[in-house]
């Protein structure tokens, strides 16, 4: 019987993109065995959730691995939807979470789960990267890429922590460290991954970088200027956050 893995779709206002991926998904993972898929809605408006409804309905029906959705009364930003869903699975070996726009593809997702159960004990956590490597195509607009070498380089420089894409919308973690290492999460937001991976850091799990296919899906919204200034923001806040080493 291969590990069992548990994946969040996080959602917020995303009723208009989801269907499509969420029937591949669904299909593909019910191929690869021992996978359950939870939506969690994050706070969005009463149409918003109700449409919501309306298109989970049918696939939770179809798909016995498509867990209930948990709508969350308020938004807690996409880490906090990420560890409700988590927090809710207490059997698999594995958690994860994709981005529900579809930009990284269900089989890059059902990749990356084999990828992990593949590997020896101890487990390392596999995150996605739009490295552009191996062969893998990625397709990204030019401010959404310079946006991701500006917090590549922030986080290498800032944490010590040497990573090209922390931000790529598809991450495996095992289960057992991500036990160890919740109580000290406080970020829910935009910087969430980046204190996830500091404190696996930490905790001594290692982790590695998978480069996968990305080709971006329309409806998202990038400031330059803007997100540049709340990345470093939340990666300094990440740093003073973090437990200090003791001096020799």
């Amino acid at each position: 019987m291969p590990a069992a893995a548990h994946l969040v779709i996080p959602c917020y206002q995303e009723s208009g993109r989801i269907a499509p991926f969420l029937a591949e998904l669904c299909d593909v993972t019910r191929e690869l065995g021992a996978v359950t898929i939870r939506i969690v809605e994050d706070g969005s408006d009463a149409a918003e959730v109700a449409r919501m409804r309306e298109i989970l309905a049918p696939f939770c029906q179809k798909h016995a691995h498509l867990l209930d959705p948990l709508f969350l009364p308020a938004n807690l930003g996409k880490g906090g939807a990420v560890y409700a869903g988590w927090s809710l699975e207490k059997n698999a070996e594995w958690l994860g979470f994709v981005d529900a726009d579809g930009s990284c593809t269900a089989q890059e997702v059902a990749r990356l789960i084999q990828l992990a159960r593949e590997q020896p004990t101890p487990h390392t956590a596999l995150f996605a990267s739009r490295m552009g490597q191996f062969g893998r195509r990625v397709h990204r607009q030019w401010k959404r890429r310079l946006i991701g070498r500006v917090f590549g380089s922030l986080v290498s420089t800032l944490l010590h922590i040497r990573i090209h894409d922390s931000q790529c919308g598809l991450k495996l973690v095992p289960r057992s460290a991500y036990e160890r290492i919740a109580p000290n999460l406080r970020i829910h937001g935009f910087a969430f991954d980046v204190e996830l991976l500091a404190a696996l850091h930490d905790d001594g799990t290692p982790f590695r970088e998978v480069p996968i296919e990305w080709f971006e899906t329309p409806g998202g919204h990038v400031h330059l200027i803007r997100d540049s200034y709340r990345m470093a923001r939340d990666v300094w806040r990440v740093r003073q956050n973090r437990p200090k080493k003791p001096r020799p």
